[in-house]
This record gives structure tokens, C-alpha cells and sequence, in this order.
């Protein structure tokens, strides 16, 4: 059934007020509780080993996994700075580790990231979660590489052959986007003049030329390109004080989704900027719980 986005507006509202209320009320797992298995190794290319960091919340038999993808423009930003949130409400999180713009031009990093789903779905058994059903969330550059793996399941060009695992898929379940890319045939036009001092740059780094000098690659590089009728559920956060990420960005996959009559809510997080706490306190963290509990969690 579509979801438009009224309808979103009034849900979130509404189950933002009852899970504010159960996480003041519910004992929840912290940081420090949550053992972490760091730099497991999920593939080796090129002389470079690739990492990634578990966390699997105590007490939860066999939790559903969250795969988290960290932002930095696509040339920076490590696994270790992966929000906690998740497995403190019970998910298995695994932080990603993957070949940087620095490295490898795209499409590199999401040959990564797909090996290391597949990975973990063959490991599930091994490191007790339950990978029926995995998410993908990520944010910034993290955002918009979270939501390109998630619209191309089994895309000849994208899906790589990084960690072996054949026959296992690298299908993913669900999508967090916070704050992150869609389009960047359109991203420069809607840029800022302060995103504009970095994302230039940052873009002829990721896919060795400006989108306007390789728009074939810029396209392939491009959610809102991707999108059909057996893409799953989408959950965007934005600030509408973001000077570096154009929120038209989120807009446009929102607006693809909608086209299709797919699954999709768009969460505005009002005077937010380029990430933040507020992307994860009281009104904007039970939207992105719930989510996670109706697509990965049932």
C-alpha cells in the first residue's frame, strides 16, 4: 500500500510520542554493555585487508542485523564512529570497514560492502544473529552507498565478486538513509555555496571525473536511477539546516519510491544541519526503531 507522506507525517508523530514514553520506561543496553568482535575480516582485494566490527546485544537470541556504513565523503571516516543506538534497542550491528575514493574509484566501495553482506549472511550461524532479513542504514556519502546496495540486488556492474561467498545473496531488506546522496547528476546544481567548497572534489575523486564529464557512471552511481517495483522499504532522515548535503537529494528517492507506490517515509529533522543529536533523540530515534521492527524485526 503506498504511504504518503501525510500519512508518514501523522504516524511518526504518533509513534514517536508512544516509543519516547516505552524508551524513558524500558531498561535498554548500553554502549558498554554490548560486546563487539572488531576487525573480523570479510575479504581481502588488492593487498588490503577489509574489516568490519559486530556488535551483538546481550540477552537478545539470535537479533536481526543492522549493516552500518560510515560517511566522510567517500575518501574518509572509519567503522569505529558507528552509532550505538541500534544495538542499545536490541539489533546486531555490523560497522563496515571498505576501500575509500583514496583507494579505488567507485564502483569499489559498493563491491565492498556488498561482500560483506554476503559474508555475513554466510556467517550468521557462526556469530549468532539472524540474517534472514538484514538492514542497511548509513550516513552522508555512508547514506547514499547504503541506499545504492539496497535498490541494486544482483546489478552486474555493482555487485562484484569481493569476499567470495557465491550464490549467497547480498539482498537487503530494508534502508536508513540519514542525510545522504541520490542523484548526483543533480547534487552540484542544488549544492550550497559551502557544499560546493567540498563536493566538487569529492566527487571527481569518487568517480574519476565531475558528473558532467562522465554522466554514464554518475548514473550507475545513482539511487534514484535504480529504483523498481521490488525495492524495499526506505526510511530517509534530513536536517533542513544542511548546508553540505542538499535535502532536495533525499526528496528526489522520495519521490521515485513514491512513483512506484513503494514503501517510504521521509523524516525532516527540523533545525538539524549536516548530522547531529538530534538525528537520534527522542522524536527521531523511535521512527527509525519501529521501522527497523515492522521490516526486519517481525
Amino acid at each position: 500500500m503506498k504511504r504518503t507522506r501525510t500519512d508518514a507525517r501523522q504516524r511518526f508523530r504518533k509513534t514517536a510520542t508512544a516509543f519516547a514514553a516505552a524508551l524513558l520506561l524500558a531498561p535498554a543496553a548500553t554502549a558498554q554493555d554490548i560486546p563487539v568482535q572488531r576487525d573480523i575480516v570479510y575479504g581481502n582485494v588488492d593487498g588490503m585487508t577489509l574489516g568490519l566490527d559486530l556488535y551483538v546485544p546481550p540477552g537478545v537470541e539470535a537479533p536481526p542485523l543492522v549493516v552500518f556504513v560510515h560517511g566522510g565523503a567517500w575518501r574518509a571516516g572509519t567503522k569505529d564512529r558507528a552509532p550505538m543506538v541500534f544495538p542499545e534497542n536490541g539489533f546486531a550491528m555490523a560497522s563496515l570497514d571498505f576501500r575509500q575514493s583514496g583507494d579505488a574509484r567507485f564502483p569499489a566501495m559498493v563491491h565492498d560492502i556488498k561482500g560483506a553482506i554476503r559474508f555475513l549472511r554466510s556467517h550468521a550461524d557462526d556469530y549468532g544473529y539472524n540474517a534472514e532479513k538484514i538492514a542497511i542504514t548509513g550516513q552522508s556519502s555512508g547514506g547514499h552507498l547504503a541506499a545504492l546496495v539496497g535498490v541494486t540486488n544482483g546489478h552486474p556492474e555493482l555487485e562484484g565478486n569481493v569476499g567470495g561467498h557465491e550464490g549467497v545473496s547480498s539482498d537487503i531488506q530494508a534502508i536508513i538513509s540519514y542525510f545522504g546522496a541520490s542523484d548526483l547528476t543533480t547534487i552540484l546544481d542544488q549544492s550550497t555555496p559551502f557544499g560546493m567548497n567540498m563536493r566538487p572534489p569529492a566527487l571527481e575523486q569518487l568517480l574519476g571525473a565531475l558528473p558532467e564529464d562522465a554522466p554514464e557512471i554518475a548514473r550507475l552511481a545513482s539511487p534514484v536511477y535504480h529504483v523498481d517495483a521490488d525495492d524495499p522499504p526506505l526510511l530517509l532522515f534530513h536536517g533542513d539546516r544542511d548546508p553540505q548535503m542538499p535535502i532536495n537529494q533525499a526528496h528526489q528517492l522520495e519521490g521515485e519510491y513514491e512513483a512506484l507506490g513503494l514503501d517510504v517515509d521521509f523524516d525532516t529533522v527540523h533545525g538539524s544541519a549536516h548530522g547531529g543529536p538530534g538525528f537520534f533523540d527522542a522524536l527521531h530515534l523511535p521512527p527509525a526503531i519501529e521501522f527497523l521492527q515492522r521490516t526486519i524485526g517481525e
